[in-house]
This record gives structure tokens, sequence and C-alpha cells, in this order.
């Protein structure tokens, strides 16, 4: 598993891979599973189509110390027909691309479940191997 530093808000965080990270300029070597270095949240990133995904797959603390993570609903999405959605399992990150001249996945955008917000994000690895998202306001 890999590290990624956010909870459900992502600043300007870092991850560390749960698996060896592959340093080579393949734009796959996002693809796995990532652990927030407060080792709280856990997204898997996948491809989909020409873009990159990240889901939510573990999540610990905050609203989940009274009631089981299976059980959190998006609660504070602007659509109530949402609302009722499991927030374990959901897309977080979406529609990333990978810029090759940057070397960084840019052009996505993150869910803030808390809020019920998308914010702009952007990711890249570090020398280490390490996840970094950027978020931004939209």
């Amino acid at each position: 598993m890999r590290i990624l530093s956010l909870f459900l808000l992502f600043v300007l965080s870092s991850f560390k891979p749960v698996a060896e990270p592959d340093t080579t300029a393949d734009p796959n070597r996002i693809c796995g599973k990532w652990e927030s270095s407060e080792k709280n949240l856990v997204v898997e990133v996948y491809r989909y189509k020409d873009t990159y995904k990240a889901k939510m797959i573990r999540f610990t603390g905050g609203v989940t110390k009274d009631k089981p993570m299976e059980s959190i609903t998006d609660k504070n999405n602007p659509d109530p027909a949402l609302r009722n959605r499991k927030v374990l399992g959901l897309d977080v990150v979406e529609t990333l691309r990978y810029n090759a001249k940057s070397n960084s996945w840019e052009g996505g955008r993150i869910y803030e479940v808390q809020s019920g917000k998308y914010w702009s994000a952007a990711a890249s690895l570090d020398n280490k191997g390490n996840l970094k998202v950027k978020v931004t306001r939209r």
C-alpha cells in the first residue's frame, strides 16, 4: 500500500505507497493503493479511460469514531438524491490526466465529503515515490 497525506480534504498532501513504487515514466505508476501519512485514509487510484480516479477504500477517525465506516453516508452532498450513498467506495478524485512535460497528473477534481464540495486537484510523485496531492479552490 502506498501513503498519501490527506484525509477527506486534500490540501498539499503526501501519500506513501502501499507497495514499492515504479519510478519509470509510465503514467499508470500512480495506480494502486495509497495510505495517508496519518494512516487514517486509504484510497485506490485507478485508470478510467484516459483519466485517473481514486476511490475511498478505508478511513478512520472523525465521523467514524462512533460508527463503522461502512455505515457513513454522503450526508452533506448538495444533491439530496445522493445523500444516502455510502462514502466507502466513493470516487473522491476524478478526471486527472497525465502531463508528460510536467511529469504530473493535472486537471482533476477532488470531492470533499465533509462539505459536499469539489475542488481542483493535481498530483505528482516525489523522489521517494510518495504521492503529493495539491488542491485549490474552484
